[in-house]
């Protein structure tokens, strides 16, 4: 049996058949591919390999020969482990067919011998080992080992290791589980082994459990949608997703229960809340932030501040407080601003601006204690923010003409670059500068006329200032503002003419001055900024649940 090899145009392919119209690329493919279709204990073939330069066949040198049978020797092994690696692939397909197709028959049922599961929210369950529960939630994390799959059920109220085993763990709808599918959950609350750690120090082990929603896998898994690092306006297009993450959670959780503790503060002190309108046609800070519409026809706006209202429930109600959205129509992209916030506001009368400044210090102090004493946010106040120290009285009291004296004994400059003189508006990162180092809250008080709103009252040994506050606290800067109101008719008037405002329109407001006036003051708080400083949050929009700024009003 003679074949024939051309490397420059035969194939070493099962097409070729060694003839010199069909000759192969090489010799040691020659001999394999005659072993193949002769056996192995066939003689072996001539080999006759083209010679370019004398263009014709000439039977293999000895040599080439031997090179030949060594290249087919190492074809032959190659082929057979191809055809052992076929083999394995093929049986450990059939292997896995056959354990879907047993997964597929697998019915996961409830056992009803089993005691009745009670039903729970998570965090009541870990109070219940022992006993048969019936959870609902949706899964925080998931992943399997072996035989077993471990799930982290959330629902709100906590967290919850839970454990499917046997047929549940290898179930075909067990493998198809994904992130943040809904599910109810049966098992028996154990307490987890020594030495382990789980969410309450429990576990639960499954024996039956139901899909309620089943969250997309592939490219709409939720991991792709929520992805680390991702750009902050993409995650804020995803908020309704976002919120599902442990920290904003955690932030939103802190959120209630400091607005919790701001009432509870309040009913203490015989405050009454009440709801004043979100819509106006009177302003009370510079009309250029305000969020215009079209009310029926006439102007109105969104209020700023529910502050001229509050005044005017004083003489009626007494103390009062309100908390309630308000809208600032500024266009900045600071990380301490938002055009609609959650605005904590309240008026007192019949107090002197010392125990005004006292009742914010005790407001501050009481309701930072109740968050931290609370059951649920005070462990995430320490999980948010390990070196959160709770504020403690007396607040420094530092006067404006004082705050100037101390930046410019310690060169920081003004806005312009240059040593800050009486009169000047100290900007956020100055005032900054000076609050985190001294080190403590800080009472910033009696600022100037110029630089406040025309409704603050006068200092009785300095009119060149007013009976205001700001609270500025370490770290964060300024978190409240607050101010004594003018009583005095007259005096309310000059304001107005002060800031070209025409008080037709504040008739009601005046008249709080006319028909009894009395001493007064109030103050407003930004809970988002309560909360960036309670729960260290670098901006404002991770505290509010859908944050608007200038630019963004969605989803």
């Amino acid at each position: 049996m003679s074949l024939y090899v051309n490397e420059s145009v035969g194939v070493d392919e099962t097409t070729a058949c060694g003839s010199q119209e069909k000759p192969y690329a090489t010799p040691a493919f020659a001999l394999f591919a005659y072993q193949g279709q002769q056996g192995q204990d066939a003689a072996e073939p001539k080999l006759f390999v083209f010679k370019s330069e004398e263009n014709e066949y000439q039977e293999i040198s000895a040599s080439a020969l031997k090179k030949a049978r060594k290249g087919c020797s190492g074809l032959i092994k190659k082929a057979v482990k191809q055809k052992e690696e076929q083999a394995r692939k093929e049986q450990q397909d059939a292997d896995n067919a056959a354990k879907q197709m047993a997964a597929l028959n697998i019915k996961i049922e409830e056992d009803k011998s089993l005691p009745a599961a009670k039903k729970f929210k998570v965090g009541q369950s870990y109070e219940h080992v022992g006993e048969r529960v019936k959870l609902s939630g949706w899964i925080h994390r998931l992943r399997s080992n072996k035989k077993v799959v471990f799930v982290v059920l959330r629902d709100g109220t906590g967290f919850i290791q839970c454990v499917l085993a046997g047929d549940l763990a290898v179930a075909q709808q067990t493998v198809d589980l994904t992130l943040e599918s809904s599910v109810v959950l049966y098992g028996t609350v154990t307490k987890v082994p020594e030495g382990k750690s789980a969410p309450g120090g429990v576990e639960l082990v499954v024996d039956y459990y139901e899909i309620v929603g089943l969250a997309p896998s592939g490219e709409e898994a939720f991991t792709n949608k929520i992805a680390e690092g991702a750009d902050p306006s993409l995650l804020l297009d995803q908020r309704h997703l976002t919120l599902r993450g442990e920290t904003i959670s955690a932030v939103m959780k802190v959120r209630a229960a400091l607005l919790k503790s701001i009432r509870r503060v309040y009913d203490e002190e015989n405050i009454t809340e009440v709801t004043p309108p979100c819509m106006v046609q009177t302003q009370v800070e510079g009309g250029s932030t305000l969020f215009k519409l079209d009310y029926y026809g006439e102007e109105a706006f969104l209020t700023q501040s529910s502050q001229l209202y509050l005044e005017t429930c004083l003489a009626a109600l007494g103390d009062v407080y309100t908390i309630q959205e308000s809208f600032r129509a500024e266009k900045s992209h600071t990380r301490r601003h938002l055009s609609e916030y959650t605005h904590i506001e309240a008026e007192l009368c019949f107090l002197s601006f010392d125990e005004l400044l006292d009742h914010i210090e005790r407001l501050m102090i009481n309701s930072v204690q109740y968050v931290l004493e609370d059951p649920v946010s005070g462990p995430l106040v320490k999980q948010l923010n390990p070196k959160f120290q709770a504020p403690k009285g007396p607040f420094l009291r530092l006067d404006y003409k004082d705050a100037i004296q101390w930046l410019n004994d310690h060169d920081v400059k003004n806005e312009d670059g240059e040593p800050f003189k009486f009169g000047d508006d100290i900007a956020e990162a100055a005032e900054r500068k000076m609050t985190d180092t001294i080190g403590v809250p800080i009472f910033l008080i009696r600022f100037p006329v110029e630089i406040k709103s025309f409704y603050m009252q006068r200092c009785k040994d300095d009119p060149r200032v007013t009976e205001s506050v700001d609270v500025l606290m370490p770290n964060v800067g300024e978190i409240t503002g607050g101010s004594m109101r003018i009583k005095d008719t007259e005096e309310l008037m000059e304001g107005f003419k002060r800031e070209g405002i025409d008080p037709k329109a504040y008739y009601w407001f005046v008249d709080q001055r006319k028909y009894g006036t009395c001493p007064h003051g109030g103050y407003g708080i930004g809970t988002e900024r309560i909360l960036a400083w309670l729960c260290d949050r670098f901006t404002v929009r991770d505290c509010s649940l859908y944050p608007r700024f200038s630019g963004r009003c969605k989803p």
